[in-house]
């Protein structure tokens, strides 16, 4: 099972030095891939009425491309996660280049979350339609493997048209793993018949395991081997001591997941040096 620490968005701060020495200090200690968020805008929660989202315009995201072109040059051999990029409010051309483009700078080590979000005042902002992200993201995940793996490509789909065209240079991995977002039963079915991982969004307990369940069979009604879907679990350091972080980092082996990550946020951490020392106590408490 892989391990990866949570790049803490929210609360790493503009310096640059500290998200270097973030990122430098997770591959130092063996994690074996970062995973960022996104969010492109914050909306002002006082202009909206009954906002309960997990974010506003007061918390720092920084632009997982612009994020991974700067990690390439200051590590080695960490992978770079997105979970999740929020494909639909974004050109699909556009994301295949910048995508491409940071495999090629770390030389194969990108891994692509992607997901349709939440979150209505981005859509609006970029000029994407919100109400058919779903459908859209479906078309998205086929052209952006034709444009991975294909030097022309000539498409023509419902939202997208591509005419003899091509980006260049290629990514190393052709084509870049996408990994899917979300537990609505429209997304688990997509994520059955075109994904190649899963980051799920429970507990590994039995609720998890029905879930867990649910999404193998749908891949194989798809007619795919559910074993080619990997599974990411999530582990808070909010969620007890060293001992609760064992346990809960063996159910979700026990469950089957190829990859695991750690989220420092939410914590009462301060500065880069507090996260630091979490994920060295978290990868400490699992891997002994």
């Amino acid at each position: 099972m892989q391990l990866g620490a949570i790049f803490p968005q929210t609360e790493i701060g503009a310096d640059p030095v500290a998200v270097r020495d973030f990122a430098q200090a997770a591959e130092g200690l063996g994690y074996q891939h970062l995973l960022v968020f996104d969010h492109i805008l914050g909306a002002d929660a006082s202009k909206r009425a009954q906002w309960q989202r997990p974010y506003n315009h007061q918390d720092m995201f920084h632009e997982p491309f612009v994020l991974f072109g700067y990690l390439a040059g200051v590590t080695e051999k960490i992978q770079m996660t997105t979970g999740i990029l929020i494909l639909p409010q974004r050109q699909t051309a556009l994301v295949a280049k910048q995508a491409a483009e940071v495999d090629v700078l770390t030389g194969g080590r990108l891994r692509l979350g992607v997901g349709i979000g939440w979150n209505d005042v981005e859509y609006e902002a970029l000029g994407e339609d919100f109400s058919n992200r779903g459908s859209r993201c479906a078309e998205q995940i086929r052209l952006l493997r034709m444009l991975w793996t294909q030097e022309v490509v000539d498409f023509q789909g419902r939202y997208h048209h591509v005419s003899h065209a091509g980006i260049n240079p290629l990514p190393v991995q052709r084509p870049i793993p996408l990994w899917f977002g979300g537990g609505a039963p429209q997304v688990v079915r997509r994520l059955a018949r075109l994904g190649d991982g899963w980051f799920p969004q429970f507990q590994p307990d039995s609720a998890g395991q029905e879930k867990l369940a649910q999404m193998r069979e749908a891949a194989r009604a798809a007619g795919r081997d559910p074993k080619e879907i990997g599974v990411e679990g999530r582990i808070s350091i909010t969620q007890g001591d060293a001992d609760a972080w064992n346990r809960s980092a063996a159910a979700w082996e026990e469950m089957g997941a190829t990859h695991l990550s750690v989220n420092t946020m939410r914590a009462g951490l301060k500065g880069p040096d507090q996260h630091i020392n979490a994920i060295r106590r978290f990868k400490e408490a699992v891997s002994a």
